[in-house]
């Protein structure tokens, strides 16, 4: 071994042995408090897609705590999960777990990694506790933390960021994300701001048609989350009012009566889940011509041709992995350009993400997240 190369790794070695430790209190999305040594040295990702988060607070040192995580990145994202397996290949060899609410995540095997932390979604709470796992991790000394990216983003978000960077030792980082993000988001709303009278056109979007089952109408968002999207970006949620949840169903009768101007799917790559095979495969580096088609042929589907937005071919699809990530700012910008394109014809969403990717994040940027019908297709 070189000189050089034994100076540097007793250089890392005293780094680590030197990094200072302190036990803190930190509070998780569902109000409890953890007692942690922070920064934690060793983790389990109760969700593999919080790296879009790690990632962006850590960099190049991304996966150097990081000891397992479920399998639902290279399940549900594979094209990100490539990405990140090209830069860091020896996530190929990171223990995998399943989901904690299905049952199938293998805490004596979790407990074999000595874990100082797993950090859950926060949909995974309710099971966590009814089935002991939360009481079976705190008897051999591992923390859960609990993260929102999904249920409720606007109240969860940024305290999630927030957690993971006293998590990974990235708070300053975490503030540079979170501001980031509402400097963004504000390239749009601000604009809003100066509008006397905004129209805002109908929009319906409807979650992952195409992945499983009888492949019909009409599984949608209600006044978060996506739904929330769409009013920042100066669209009218056609489904808000119907429904209060995250997702729920809308009736066909009723998207027919509400006759939105825009459709907007959810898409991504999910071959490895799919029984149908109908989803639009959009995301990092996506096809688009089988992405176009694959859409168009979802609004063959009852009662899509019916539909004002149709007709005229003001139809797309937006990455469905945004639903679970802080990056709304990208698809709020792109919506806002599909809704108000005389109002955002300057905004580029397309060169921002790019920008986001150069700045935090240490994988390539590859365009896909996005695409629409041609006008008159249908």
């Amino acid at each position: 071994m070189r000189l050089t190369t034994l100076r540097h790794v007793a250089a890392l070695s005293l780094a680590l042995l030197t990094t200072p430790v302190l036990s803190a209190q930190i509070t998780d999305v569902t109000g409890r408090a953890v007692e942690i040594d922070l920064p934690a040295k060793r983790v389990i990702l109760g969700e593999a897609r919080q790296i879009h988060v790690i990632a962006a607070l850590k960099g190049e040192q991304t996966f150097d705590t990081i000891v397992g995580w479920r399998d639902d990145l290279i399940k549900k994202d594979p094209d990100s999960y490539k990405a990140y397996a090209e830069r860091f290949p020896q996530i190929e060899r990171l223990p995998r777990f399943g989901y904690v609410p299905k049952g199938d995540f293998s805490l004596e095997t979790a407990i074999s990694l000595s874990p100082d932390v797993i950090t859950l979604n926060l949909e995974s709470e309710k099971s966590a506790k009814e089935s002991g796992f939360e009481e079976k991790a705190a008897a051999a000394g591992i923390r859960v933390v609990y993260l929102d990216f999904r249920i409720d983003p606007d109240k969860n978000s940024e305290v999630s960021i927030e957690l993971l960077g006293k998590l990974f030792g990235a708070e300053e980082r975490a503030k540079e994300f979170i501001a980031y993000r509402r400097a963004e988001i504000a390239r749009v709303t601000d604009r809003f701001a100066t509008v006397e009278d905004l129209k805002r056109p109908g929009v319906f979007i409807e979650r992952a048609p195409g992945i499983s089952g009888e492949n019909t109408c009409c599984r949608t968002f209600g006044p978060v989350n996506f739904g929330a999207m769409v009013e920042q970006a100066g669209g009218r949620n056609v489904a808000a009012d119907a429904i209060k949840t995250t997702f729920g169903d809308l009736n066909p009768e009723q998207l027919v009566i509400s006759d939105p101007e825009h459709v907007i799917v959810t898409g991504s790559n999910w071959a490895a889940e799919s029984d149908i095979d109908q989803f639009v495969p959009i995301g990092r580096g996506a096809d688009m011509t089988l992405a176009r088609e694959r859409l168009a042929n979802l609004m063959t589907r009852t009662p899509f041709p019916e539909l004002k937005a149709v007709k005229s071919g003001n139809v797309h699809a937006v990455w469905h992995q945004f639903y679970g990530a802080p990056y709304e700012f990208f698809p709020i910008q792109q919506f806002a350009k599909w809704f108000h394109p005389d109002l955002f014809a300057d905004l580029d969403p397309e060169a921002n993400f790019a920008e986001f990717h150069r700045k935090f994040l240490p994988v390539t940027y590859k365009p896909g997240y996005f695409v629409s019908l041609e006008k008159g297709s249908n």
